[in-house]
């Protein structure tokens, strides 16, 4: 099996070379797949791709006339492929649909107590020999009521640690998941949270979940974190939350326009998107680059998931992972 892997990174070249099985012959692309690079996928097998990658009907349609059968996201969302083209020319699409949801769970606290600790500001404080405590107030978790929108693996994982510190978990999800939480409306969530965390799938139905109306009807100074999909949420919206106080505290690791952005090195360039640099001006606003999943234990089951869904697909067998 021939195996293009696009936007990949030198931690994942050297896991995936490290495991890749006998008989697979894998090549790294570091340009993200789209309609403008489809011409690299010819004479290969299937092509792996990541969150940033555009698998729409015209990319699909190039990769089918160049001879992929396989689409193998190394990621669980799948909101960036074509299901309805990757069928229409008979392209297989496999996921890894759960790789460490206390990696993520962990990173969504770890913002929240960077937020409310505020430890950023300490550190660089620290640094320059200023050990003042004025302006580094900051509150609880113990108490705090925390509203999940969506309650899938990672939601669940992140139950788990908010009830170990004594928040009240509210969860809003139309599956009606089970669970040590209380499972309201998204209305009564939005009311009630001091904390929200988005952990819904990004659809035509969660596509700015978050914008002027529902950031409206939070309580004001409500911390909000996003570790999902940057489009969960109306970016310039929460701009003029954070302008007028309604939202108190922003937590990102994810952005609408991160492929333009992420996981790349970008100091000597000049931002051209303004609305993430507004977003960057706001002291209660606390951004990291798509990392929630980045962790040792997270990244060996990515690796292993894909080489488990590429084996499969190499044995004509009913692929456990495929998205249809």
């Amino acid at each position: 099996m021939k195996l293009a892997l696009f936007s990949s990174q030198r931690y994942e070249q050297h896991a995936f070379e490290q495991h890749c099985p006998a008989g697979t012959d894998v090549r790294f692309f570091e340009v993200s797949l789209n309609a403008q690079t489809a011409s690299l996928s010819d004479g290969f097998d299937a092509v792996c791709v990541f969150v940033n990658d555009d698998l729409n009907a015209q990319t699909i349609a190039l990769i089918a006339r160049h001879g992929v059968k396989l689409i193998l996201l190394r990621c669980a969302g799948f909101n960036n492929v074509d299901l309805n083209a990757a069928k229409t020319h008979g392209i297989r699409v496999a996921r890894v649909p759960a790789y460490s949801p206390e990696a993520v769970a962990e990173h969504c606290v770890a913002l929240m107590l960077t937020l409310s600790r505020k430890t950023h500001k300490a550190y660089n404080r620290v640094r320059e020999d200023n050990f003042d405590l004025n302006g580094l107030l900051g509150f609880n978790l113990h108490g705090k009521t925390v509203g999940l929108i969506g309650c899938g693996k990672i939601g669940l994982a992140l139950v788990s640690i908010l009830n170990g510190f004594g928040a009240r978990v509210l969860v809003s999800d139309p599956a009606s998941p089970s669970g040590n939480f209380e499972l309201v409306s998204q209305p009564e969530l939005l009311q009630r949270a001091d904390i929200i965390s988005l952990h819904c799938p990004l659809n035509e139905q969660t596509y700015h979940i978050i914008d002027e109306t529902t950031l409206a009807a939070m309580k004001p100074g409500v911390m909000l974190i996003n570790t999902g999909r940057g489009a969960l949420l109306d970016s310039k919206a929460c701009i003029n939350a954070l302008k007028t106080g309604q939202l108190g505290y922003l937590g990102l690791d994810v952005y609408e326009q991160e492929s333009e952005l992420f996981f790349k090195d970008r100091s000597e360039e000049i931002l051209q998107d303004d609305v993430f640099a507004r977003l960057l001006t706001f002291k209660n606003v606390l951004i990291t680059g798509h990392q929630g999943f980045f962790t040792q234990e997270a990244l060996a089951e990515i690796v292993q998931t894909t080489y488990f869904n590429l084996e499969q697909f190499g044995k004509c067998e009913p692929l456990e992972n495929e998205v249809k």
